[in-house]
């Protein structure tokens, strides 16, 4: 179910699901530091262009409900 939400919410964003989970990880908090690890330099760029994606409040909202069930 997990990666359902996920996936259609950034479907809609046309965004990865690995971006919208960073941006949704640094929409939480204003002092969060996220390292994730990769092995390659596009990862790493889809990782540096996710702090660029605002949420919209709907989307936020779904991804919350993911951690509540």
């Amino acid at each position: 179910m997990q990666s359902v939400v996920l996936d259609a919410v950034a479907s809609r964003l046309g965004a990865s699901p690995r971006q919208v989970a960073l941006a949704w990880l640094l929409q939480h908090s204003t002092t969060i530091l996220l390292i994730p690890g990769t092995s390659s330099v596009g990862h790493l760029r889809e990782n540096i262009a996710a702090a660029a994606i605002g949420l919209p409040p709907d989307a936020i909202e779904e991804l919350d409900r993911i951690g509540a069930r």
